[in-house]
């Protein structure tokens, strides 16, 4: 039998592995914690500019929360003029969340979209990913923004055995990103919904034009 003496011995030294682990463990993240927090700006600068190529400038303009998610917009410059917009999103999949950017025009008209992560079905809801998907945005507005089965040229034909996945991209992530937008910069659009999500994700009737005066303009700025 172990003896009491032998337990408590035991149990000292686990205590002290615990300790030094978890000291060892805290180490390693003050010594990381900076180089992963640089990787990642790295990381939103490139998609940024690589979403918006025409830019020679890009500014943070503020922060909203699709689905209760941390997310930012952005104007792009070009020789110090407004080019256009960049919006960070979410939708909810089938699978779970689903990480975006889109990129639009001063008319709110869609000019690229970007999937930054998702975990949607490989072979039916990864087709997301795929130009022959996202080519289909380019050049529509806010209320073209509805997913169809079967060939369309006015809103978004769905990836065939992924409705829910072209929903969650259409419908939610970019059609509430756009909505924001118009929202928060003004009611300048092509075609304007009735109501948009504000900054925290619910609806408000869309403004009419004026300045963007809450945003926090300049921030953040990344230039090419």
């Amino acid at each position: 039998m172990i003896s009491n003496k032998e337990i408590t011995g035991i149990t000292l030294n686990l205590v002290i592995i615990y300790l030094i682990g978890g000291l060892f463990l805290a180490l390693i993240y003050v010594k990381t914690k900076p180089v992963i927090s640089q990787n990642m700006i790295s990381a939103q600068k490139l998609a940024l500019t690589k979403i918006m190529p025409e830019a020679d400038a890009i500014e943070k303009i503020g922060d909203w929360k699709p689905h209760e998610q941390n997310a930012e917009y952005y104007t792009a410059k070009k020789a110090s003029v407004t080019c256009g917009y960049i919006v960070e999103t979410y939708g909810k999949g089938y699978s779970g969340f689903i990480h975006m950017l889109i990129a639009t025009d001063t008319l709110y008209r869609i000019l690229r979209i970007s999937v930054l992560s998702h975990s949607e079905t490989p072979g039916l809801g990864d087709g997301i990913e795929t130009k022959s998907f996202q080519n289909q945005f380019s050049g529509k507005t806010v209320d073209q923004m509805k997913v169809i089965k079967g060939p369309t040229t006015s809103n978004i034909q769905a990836l065939s055995g992924a409705t829910i996945s072209s929903r969650a991209v259409t419908e939610d992530a970019v059609k509430n990103a756009l909505a924001m937008l118009i929202n928060v910069k003004g009611s300048n659009a092509l075609s304007v919904s009735k109501e948009s999500p504000s900054v925290d994700g619910s609806t408000a009737a869309t403004p009419s034009v004026k300045n963007d005066k809450k945003s926090g303009k300049g921030d953040t700025a990344y230039g090419r």
